[in-house]
């Protein structure tokens, strides 16, 4: 049975936090914020009993890696460790979920093409559109 509301989020200091409705076939948000408030919402959807499934953008599972220098490579550990903490929170919970590789996601679209293809007119970041393409049309 497929979940009411699919949930993407992009990891990282400003972590994309995207929500389509599978039964409208719509977003109801795309927003960028702190991790802890995006595990906030969670926790609440998870006790109102909302139907959901969590896709995870998870640095863990690239394989490919271009110059990477010292700050960067923090960047990224902090990325990983972000997704792992999101993977054992669903996890404990019992909240459905999916770790996706950044290669099988859509990423870096400007603001006006996320618009034409999504209709989403909300303003957006990069992180957010990341986090949209996750669970756009899902």
């Amino acid at each position: 049975m497929k979940p009411d509301i699919i949930i993407g989020i992009d990891t990282g200091v400003k972590t994309g936090f995207a929500m389509w409705s599978t039964k409208e076939k719509h977003f109801t948000e795309v927003s960028t914020i702190p991790i802890h408030n995006a595990i906030l919402k969670l926790e609440a959807m998870r006790i109102e009993g909302v139907s959901m499934k969590v896709r995870i953008e998870d640095a863990r599972l690239r394989t490919w890696f271009g110059k990477v220098d010292k700050d960067n490579q923090q960047g990224v550990g902090s990325v990983k460790r972000d997704a792992k903490i999101l993977e054992d929170y669903c996890k404990d919970k019992g909240i459905d979920y999916e770790l996706v590789a950044p290669k099988n996601n859509i990423t870096k679209i400007d603001a006006a093409y996320f618009a034409k293809l999504t209709k989403w007119t909300g303003k957006t970041s990069n992180h957010a559109r990341d986090a949209g393409m996750l669970v756009f049309g899902y």
